[in-house]
């Protein structure tokens, strides 16, 4: 029951006050991310110098889940490497899927307060949506 506090706790806070719910300054990449089975979405902006992430920021609507998953992925990638970056992505879906380790769900610090979404596989879109954002926006910094 305590987890279960703790949970809906961080996910409240990250919903109602997300410090990364806001536009950046001059961003190298926009991009937007929708889930169109629940009307979930978000434009996520990215500054980087070099392959360091150096602010990070969305805009957009959608449910509790899905704000608060951005904006904690937001937290967890900020001041990171882009190879740290996608360590974490790598990490999160490990742990949407249960195939991660309790070692390497504590490296995802308040997003592993998300690990139980994945008993609920209508919100695991909701949950990865600003995760499969950012990949896709790397994957296109990248290329």
């Amino acid at each position: 029951m305590a987890e279960r506090t703790f949970y809906n706790e961080i996910l409240t806070d990250h919903n109602l006050h997300p410090q990364h719910k806001k536009k950046i300054e001059n961003p190298d990449y926009v991009l937007e991310g929708v889930n169109p089975s629940c009307g979930d979405d978000i434009f996520l902006s990215l500054r980087l110098s070099g392959d360091t992430i150096v602010d990070v920021g969305f805009e957009g609507d959608g449910c509790a889940i899905s704000q608060a998953s951005a904006d904690m992925m937001a937290e967890l990638v900020m001041g990171k490497t882009i190879a740290e970056a996608e360590h974490y992505m790598d990490l999160f879906y490990r742990m949407i899927k249960n195939e991660a380790s309790e070692e390497e769900i504590e490296e995802l610090e308040e997003a592993s307060v998300l690990q139980d979404i994945s008993h609920m596989p209508a919100r695991v879109k909701c949950a990865v949506l600003g995760w499969h954002t950012l990949e896709e926006m790397l994957n296109k910094h990248k290329a």
